[in-house]
């Protein structure tokens, strides 16, 4: 059996949740709960969360299965009386802490016991990479000296893989090529602020890289905290890129040097960034949007866009006020 890329501490009933969480939850219903999850992952038996600042109307709650639901007070009010609620006052801070309960890394004494690696015909294995067990390799692939390929990855027919690249976490298409010193599938910037023990978040999420991408030296790809980071066909990645925990990227985009894409945000297709840009988290960049080297984007972006500027925008708006700033 393919192992997963983590192992399930679950499941968990309702009392030792309580004694992990400042909490308060009706003790009716005393199911035991296998994994956290995200709230579009929702399936019986399983605990999610929601945040004070997020709309209810984005998701759909089944009210024939059974799993609670971690929020503040003035979210449970919002929440149909039938679900399970678990209250609390930092949504975050719990779920930092429940996600170390339910999940933790294999140890390198299970992956010995994962099968061993797959490697398809005509592939190319230089002496000195490290591929754990558990992963596949397809066909036709070349992995050059000093790359690790953590236990479970997928790495597509054709694929190129430079030195000292580390892959966990991960699934590559076909015919992706990866430059050296590059760094993905690791843990995002993913934590609780508490003062003096600041509690890391446990991602379970992935990097799934899709057919036909490149990606330059000395980039940085999270994997996702309870969704995945995407990044769609034929995008490419110029080097020194950083992509957060949960972004995703459609097709055919371009980002130039040191592009950093913060946490959750969705980039449509046909993007084009220019070098140093960097674009906060949570936003909505559309469809075939262009960016102009060195701006900071801050807001979401309709299709069609061209902005530029620090804040990013309409590039026709920065250009008339740059002009009459600077004659």
């Amino acid at each position: 059996m393919k192992p997963s890329f983590f192992k399930n501490l679950g499941p968990h009933d309702l009392s030792t949740i309580k004694s992990e969480i400042n909490c308060t939850a009706d003790n009716k219903k005393n199911a035991e709960f296998t994994k956290l999850v995200g709230l579009t992952s929702l399936e019986n038996n399983t605990i999610s969360f929601l945040y004070d600042n997020q709309e209810l109307k984005n998701y759909k709650f089944d009210n024939t299965i059974n799993y609670a639901i971690i929020c503040t007070e003035e979210s449970s009010k919002k929440i149909n009386k039938n679900i399970q609620k678990i209250v609390v006052k930092d949504v975050h801070h719990a779920v930092s802490i429940l996600s170390n309960l339910f999940y933790r890394e294999y140890s390198q004494e299970e992956i010995n016991t994962f099968p061993s690696p797959e490697i398809g015909k005509n592939s190319i294995i230089q002496d000195k990479v490290i591929i754990e067990n558990g992963s596949i390799i397809g066909s036709n692939v070349k992995i050059c000296n000093g790359a690790v390929i953590k236990s479970g990855c997928i790495i597509g027919n054709n694929s190129f893989i430079d030195c000292n690249s580390v892959i966990s976490n991960s699934i590559i298409g076909d015919d992706v090529k990866i430059g050296r010193n590059c760094s993905i599938g690791q843990p995002g910037f993913g934590f609780s602020i508490q003062r003096s023990n600041n509690e890391n978040i446990f991602h379970v999420g992935r990097v799934i890289i899709q057919s036909r991408v490149r990606i330059g030296s000395n980039c940085t790809l999270d994997r996702g905290s309870f969704g995945d980071t995407v990044i769609g066909e034929n995008t490419y990645l110029d080097n020194l890129c950083h992509i957060a925990h949960n972004v995703s990227i459609g097709n055919d985009c371009v980002f130039t040097g040191m592009n950093g894409i913060a946490g959750s945000t969705t980039v449509g297709n046909g993007v084009l960034s220019g070098g140093q840009v960097g674009i906060a988290g949570h936003l909505k960049i559309g469809n075939n949007v262009q960016i102009a080297a060195k701006s900071g984007v801050i807001n979401d972006i309709d299709d069609n866009a061209s902005v530029m500027g620090n804040p990013a925008v309409n590039k026709y708006k920065y250009i008339k006020q740059f002009k009459k700033t600077y004659g």
